[in-house]
Order: C-alpha cells, then structure tokens, then sequence
C-alpha cells in the first residue's frame, strides 16, 4: 500500500508540472462549428492545416506514451509487463490494411497514407470511451489517469476532423467511413475479473500507443513529401 501511495504522488507531482505544457503547446484543431460543419478548418490553408494536425498527432502519442507508463507504474505487476511486450494479446486493429515496415510505408501514397490515418483514428474513438468507463470502476484510480485518458479521447476526435478536412483539401474526394478494427473486446457483457479487466486495459494502451506513433509517422511522411519529396526516408 506505501509503494502505490508514494507512485501516486510521484506521478502528481509530475503530472502537474508537465500537463500544463500540453494545453498551452496545443494548436486548436477544433473545426466544428454551431452548426456542425467542418467550416472552421476549410478556411485554412492546406500547409497550416496539415502542421495543426501533426502538432496534435505529436501531442497525442505524447501523451499516450504517458499513459502507458503511469498505467503500468500503480497497476502492472512487472511479469506481466514483460508478457505484454512479448505481444501476449492481439491488438484490435491488427485487421487492418497498413503495413508496417518502414519499406511498406514508404510505398504508400499520399491518399493512403491519410486514409490509413482516418482508419486508425476512428477505429479507437469507442474503445478509447470504453477505457474511461472501465478504468473508473477501479479502486483508487488518480483523476490524472482518468483526465488524461478523456484529454485524448477528446483531442482524438479533433484529429478526426481535420484529416477529413486535409483529404477533401488534397484530394478533392470524400473520405473512407470503413472501420475496420476489431471492437469483439468492448463486447463482453461478463464482467472480467480485476485482473484479466486490467490487462485488457493495458493491453488497449499499448496497442493505441503504437497506432498513435504511426498517425504521427504517416503524416510527417505525408507534410516531408509536401516539402523535400526525394529525400523522405
């Protein structure tokens, strides 16, 4: 009980002197507007709208990163946390079409590279609300866990938004609704014991962790090939 208490103030102490950097570093990506249109980032040019939507990319694998590492800290015995990186689990978006070797990715047009953000986006929007109802029927879980887990779930509908913009800007086309992941895991009605509901719940970290890092890759891809299209390794 004294380790879990003093890894829940060390992680206060931390959380508090680095949250705020995020909310200040953020660029809006907020393009809804009253009515619900996309109108708020149609009138952006096309260069600053795609640096706004790395900016908040780069801010949710942070932050992602981040959440990983106080989850395993206050809840992940550490064999487990070893089985969990020898890929125990499945991820739920491992049905879906993008590669991921670096020779693979860089073969990927520029259409797909920003479909495959939008997949991967809206393949977490539901497992990532199920993971703060989840994660709220834990004993003693720190508001910042919960906070920042509503704080990216947030930010990664915002993303949503303006990749769909930045596909009608640059391709001039509709966007793919397809999701293809594999929601099975948010479709148990039997409530898991305390045990197996955590590691599920780790496991849906890491795995959005490792899919936040490749929206990150595949448009820094995407703004290099905008910029220096010879030289994007």
């Amino acid at each position: 009980m004294y380790e879990y208490t003093t890894s829940v103030i060390q992680w206060s102490v931390w959380a508090l002197l680095l949250w705020p950097q995020h909310l200040t570093a953020s660029t809006p990506l907020d393009c809804r507007d009253d009515q619900g249109s996309l109108s708020r980032c149609t009138s952006i040019s096309q260069e600053k709208l795609l640096d706004r939507v790395i900016h908040h990319a780069e801010l949710i694998y942070r932050v992602s990163e981040e959440l990983c590492s106080l989850f395993e800290e206050l809840f992940i015995p550490f064999p487990f946390r070893l089985q969990s990186n020898q890929a125990a689990y499945a991820c739920i978006t491992k049905a879906l079409p993008i590669p991921s070797s670096k020779s693979e990715i860089q073969q990927l047009s520029d259409k797909w590279l920003l479909h495959s953000v939008l997949m991967l986006v809206q393949s977490w929007t539901e497992p990532l609300v199920y993971l703060q109802m989840t994660m709220e029927r834990y004993d003693h879980t720190p508001d910042m866990l919960l906070n920042k887990t509503k704080w990216v779930s947030e930010k990664l509908i915002s993303l949503e938004q303006g990749v769909v913009v930045l596909i009608k800007k640059m391709l001039d086309e509709s966007t793919l609704a397809t999701v293809y992941s594999d929601q099975s895991v948010l479709q148990n009605d039997v409530q898991p014991e305390v045990l197996e509901s955590v590691m599920r719940d780790y496991t849906l970290l890491s795995c959005f962790k490792k899919d936040a890092h490749k929206m990150e890759t595949f448009l820094k891809l995407l703004k290099c090939r905008q910029t220096d299209k010879y030289n994007c390794a």
